[in-house]
């Protein structure tokens, strides 16, 4: 109330009670501001917490290489950043911080898988297994692309007929290639006697592709067609099931693709697993962030800064 309604209310006589202001006690103003202060940042928290468990879902995410299967365009204690968004956004495959499988939805990609892309993807699965324990993420190069075919002909790899020089960085050895032509039974498809530096000619898959099945390719097709959802068996007079159906053709009903580590003698990798389904891949590793020689000894934290190797760091993958 200003001053000249005081003296006109008093003149008239009026009598007004005004409501008593509240007297603030010690200390009762400063916890109700510490109150705002930490409603306040725990929203702050909470929203960048949400912001950054968005990105690293569908955008960014970070990733530390822990062997040498791609040396030495990719060295053990380099920390990558992975666009997961470069070929679609999809939901997670599994609750977070659990290995627990959950329904899954892809966008389209916004850009194609080239050859000779490094690739983040989560495992397959070892041959003969529908699927692993744990969710286990690679990266590897992608050599071979849905439809191609895939040679190796004394360490040398050829896609479709042409040759794909190594990568720049690719750590080569001429130690092994002499002994090139033993078998390796571990390797996939199961019974093609394959070796690793004498591998196919092998067709990756594509969805659509119609594939025989007989008495001879079921193994080779077997975990393909059970990964992709299936039930598949064959009798004792050779016939091939299919959810308990026969049949003597399959349709592939996804994209495939073939990845070998830049350290061909030192790399697991489709060789050995076979192929990577599209609804495992993850993203495109694109820049080194961090590294330091994770495999040198240190005694204190000056011996770990002397480990940095500080001409990689903010380098690109290629």
């Amino acid at each position: 109330m200003d001053e000249a309604s005081a003296d006109k209310k008093q003149s008239s006589g009026a009598s007004e009670l005004q409501p008593e202001q509240p007297v603030a006690q010690k200390g009762e103003g400063s916890g109700r501001l510490s109150r705002a202060r930490l409603l306040s940042f725990a929203k702050t928290l909470l929203f960048t917490i949400l912001v950054a468990l968005f990105l690293k879902t569908f955008i960014i995410e970070a990733y530390r290489i822990p062997s040498g299967s791609m040396e030495n365009t990719l060295l053990v204690g380099d920390f990558l950043f992975v666009n997961k968004f470069v070929y679609g956004l999809r939901t997670p495959r599994h609750l977070p911080l659990t290995n627990l499988a959950i329904p899954s939805i892809s966008f389209p990609a916004f850009k194609q898988i080239q050859r000779g892309d490094v690739i983040v993807f989560e495992f397959p699965g070892d041959r003969g297994r529908l699927s692993d324990p744990e969710s286990i993420n690679y990266v590897k190069r992608c050599i071979g692309l849905p439809g191609d075919t895939v040679h190796i002909l004394a360490g040398r790899v050829f896609v479709n007929g042409r040759e794909l020089l190594l990568p720049p960085h690719a750590k080569w050895s001429n130690e092994r290639y002499g002994t090139g032509w033993r078998v390796e039974d571990e390797l996939f498809p199961p019974g093609s006697k394959f070796t690793l530096d004498n591998y196919g000619p092998l067709v990756v898959p594509k969805r659509g592709d119609l594939i025989e099945l007989t008495p001879t390719t079921f193994e080779r097709w077997k975990d393909l067609i059970q990964k992709e959802g299936h039930t598949v068996a064959i009798t004792r007079e050779g016939a091939v099931l299919i959810d308990g159906v026969p049949n003597s053709r399959y349709t592939i009903e996804r994209d495939y693709y073939f990845a070998l580590g830049d350290n061909r003698d030192n790399s697991l990798d489709s060789r050995y697993w076979g192929f990577v389904p599209d609804k495992n891949l993850i993203g495109e590793a694109f820049m080194i962030y961090w590294s330091w020689d994770a495999e040198l000894a240190v005694s204190g934290l000056w011996d770990r800064f002397k480990t940095i190797r500080w001409g990689r760091i903010g380098s690109l993958v290629r």
